[in-house]
């Protein structure tokens, strides 16, 4: 039987997720397609967004997306997110198009056992203080320190900008009720919590396991962005604040300039290699694994056998074509 419409592209055709676009923010358009193109259309005219060179597309408020534009993103392993007004309301998201279970496996086999989801979570903190032995510390003892450390990082960038700093507080239920830079900061995260995202569904892992945050189903989202907000969130809402009037846009700036800092740091790059370090995975081709073609039955004990054949009482018979 011949399947209507086009191909979807093989795995070796697509745009490696590491080298790809981070994020597009859209509102107020209609998202179709043309070619191997998704088109936005608004008032302000048309412009082609090539899918497979796309990341996360953030869908924000009083846009219309068409059968065809979802299933252009959806062959080209781009991450759809839903998203509030200036994008810093998360409320679904689309599935990536990773193949492979076996990294989604071993996160739920390390975070389900205390100790490698300790040592898991002791590599996260690693990375936040290159050069620390940490390996003795208590999570206690590792969230003491972390909490310095970003009070440490926000005076610093006070200081820098002259932006005024007192506590964060980010008010779901009413964006322009907090000051410039606490918008400014929930516009950044919101970005970089999609890209992170992005990159998580496409390896093949839960962005609910986490090691560190738990128990809400972007755990595992929070636990790899707050690796980088240092050097990328919080600098870019403090040089947004320092520089935005009343009439400004803050979470389109901060979203604009988010898109800048993050190419400029490899952001998708560094987000590859350090969830599949952290999971203990080869970083030799990192994602040839992820477009693998692969089905097996567990076998009841600790391996699995070809999926696709018929296992009756006469032994294995032909492939099954269900």
């Amino acid at each position: 039987m011949t399947i209507p419409g086009a191909r979807p592209p093989s795995p070796s055709e697509l745009v490696r997720v590491a080298d790809r676009v981070t994020f597009l923010y859209v509102e107020h358009a209609l998202l179709s397609r043309q070619d191997s193109a998704v088109t936005i259309t608004s008032d302000r005219g048309v412009v082609h967004v090539p899918a497979a060179q796309l990341t996360c597309l953030l869908i924000g408020p009083g846009c219309r997306l068409t059968h065809h534009a979802v299933m252009l993103l959806a062959d080209s392993g781009s991450t759809i997110v839903w998203v509030g007004e200036k994008g810093v309301r998360f409320y679904a998201a689309g599935r990536g198009l990773s193949r492979s279970s076996r990294l989604l496996e071993v996160q739920a086999r390390l975070v389900t056992n205390t100790r490698s989801r300790l040592a898991v979570a002791r590599a996260m903190y690693e990375i936040r203080f290159p050069g620390e032995d940490v390996a003795r510390l208590s999570m206690e003892q590792l969230r003491g320190r972390e909490g310095a450390r970003v009070k440490r990082v926000y005076r610093e960038h006070s200081d820098r900008t002259g932006v005024a700093w007192q506590r964060r507080d980010y008010r779901p239920d009413d964006f322009d009720a907090s000051d410039a830079i606490n918008k400014a900061l929930s516009a950044a995260n919101a970005a970089l919590y999609g890209v992170v995202h992005s990159v998580i569904v496409a390896l093949g892992c839960s962005p609910g396991l986490g090691f560190v945050h738990s128990g809400g189903d972007l755990a595992f989202v929070h636990d790899v962005a707050d690796l980088y907000k240092a050097y990328t969130s919080i600098p870019v809402a403090f040089d947004v604040a320092a520089v935005a009037t009343d009439a400004d846009d803050i979470g389109a700036l901060a979203r604009r300039m988010m898109r800048d800092v993050m190419v400029e740091e490899r952001v998708l790059e560094q987000c590859v290699r350090d969830v599949r370090r952290l999971l203990g995975a080869s970083q030799d081709d990192p994602e040839a694994e992820a477009w693998a073609e692969i089905v097996a039955l567990w076998d009841g004990g600790s391996g699995v056998v070809p999926a696709g054949v018929n296992y009756g009482d006469d032994g294995p018979g032909g492939l099954v074509d269900w």
